[in-house]
């Protein structure tokens, strides 16, 4: 292969620190900061400023629209508004249209969790030092745990719209923010950093969402949408199965994507219509493939990989990429409608270039993903990365081929 980008060598880096002897996770810090590159000392300078942040959770704030209580999440709509001509009326739906009155609090503390809890798994991964990990107990403790602060295990409450509903199945994709939320936990109980009745409490929570979104009605409604939300649906339960060791879970998001999500969204060109309908096509259409390319990276196994599957009709990830890449390399040559709003701040270092890029060999994938931005602030941008720190979860079959 060529020369090796910054981000590769950070990759590579990366893998030693995981799978060299356990005396290399113990290197001095000092030796550490040297040989690593710029971008790694950015993702550790953000995870130290992480490490004294205090706890929000869903109680710091409610809504008096909320039919629930302190403890449940709440989220609106993000497209319904009011309705100019008469302003007691049912909302009405504006696609693509972000009503700023919204309530988003939850959401906004929801997204705050993922963003310490993955940088805080992303500084322990590139120093070996577990005091980023010790540093996430006291969120995941307030979140998952004490009666005064956590969250209750459900999203009955997500969605909501004004005169219409107090909370919908298609709620459940705001949680996609817990998934890196859950890969961090899993790195704290392989390190030992939680007591025994702490993980025992966290994995209960987790187990309790779990079970809630694949049977309660709102779960089956999402899994059975039709479009992203069938897919972040997925890539939720395969990430919560993953940190529970449910093999059976996993199982299934298998054979639900070789079976459902693949076969029924993708076209034969690559692309997914029911994203290339919206008013935002652009933005969707990277959001569902970034989602599903994740899948692939957490529930494939070495006599299961996703990456690899192909159906009967010649639809397959790699199909996927092949549509979507020459438009992230350069979107003046979208075809499509562009989106009706944040169409300039599309797109970033998306985790699809960097997980096929490693699946398929691929350095033209891997290098767009390092040229591409990888800090970001816009909150839409923020609010559709299911996966914002891809490195926790690269694997050590992939590193081995750089």
């Amino acid at each position: 292969m060529k020369s090796l980008t910054v981000k590769l060598i950070l990759i590579f880096l990366l893998t030693s620190w995981i799978y060299a002897c356990s005396d290399v996770k113990k290197k001095d810090s000092t030796s550490v900061e040297t040989e690593l590159s710029l971008e790694t000392k950015r993702l550790i300078k953000e995870a130290d400023s992480m490490k004294n942040l205090e706890p929000e959770t869903v109680t710091a704030y409610h809504s008096e629209r909320s039919a629930g209580g302190a403890h449940d999440f709440y989220s609106e709509g993000d497209y319904w508004w009011p309705n100019p001509e008469d302003p007691e009326a049912p909302y009405i739906r504006r696609d693509g249209m972000s009503n700023p009155d919204n309530f988003t609090a939850h959401r906004k503390s929801m997204i705050r969790l993922s963003q310490i809890a993955g940088s805080l798994a992303t500084g322990y991964m590139l120093t070996g030092q577990t005091s980023y990990l010790e540093a996430l107990q006291p969120h995941m403790m307030a979140w998952f745990v004490n009666a005064d602060t956590k969250m209750n295990p459900n999203l009955l409450y997500g969605q909501a719209i004004m005169g219409h509903t107090t909370g919908r199945g298609i709620g459940i994709i705001d949680t996609v923010h817990l998934i890196e939320v859950s890969r961090a936990l899993q790195l704290m109980k392989q390190e030992g950093v939680l007591k025994q009745d702490e993980l025992s409490q966290l994995e209960s929570w987790f187990s309790s969402y779990l079970d809630w979104m694949t049977s309660h009605p709102f779960g089956i409604d999402e899994r059975d949408n039709g479009n992203n939300h069938s897919v972040t649906w997925a890539l939720q339960v395969a990430a919560f199965a993953s940190f529970l060791e449910d093999e059976e879970k996993l199982s299934y998001c298998r054979e639900f994507f070789k079976k459902t999500l693949l076969p029924e969204q993708m076209a034969a060109n690559g692309s997914f219509p029911k994203e290339l309908d919206r008013t935002k096509p652009y933005g969707y259409s990277i959001f569902v493939l970034d989602a599903m390319v994740s899948l692939c990276q957490i529930a494939s196994t070495t006599d299961d990989n996703l990456y690899t599957f192909t159906t009967t009709d010649g639809k397959s990830i790699k199909k996927g990429m092949e549509f979507l890449f020459p438009f992230l390399k350069d979107k003046s040559k979208w075809p499509y409608q562009k989106d009706v709003m944040h169409w300039e701040d599309w797109p970033v270092n998306q985790p699809c270039l960097l997980f096929t890029g490693l699946a398929y060999d691929d350095e033209v994938s891997i290098e767009l993903w390092n040229e591409l931005p990888s800090e970001y602030d816009n909150p839409e941008v923020v609010r559709n990365m299911p996966i914002k720190y891809p490195l926790i979860w690269l694997t050590k079959d992939q590193m081995k081929r750089l």
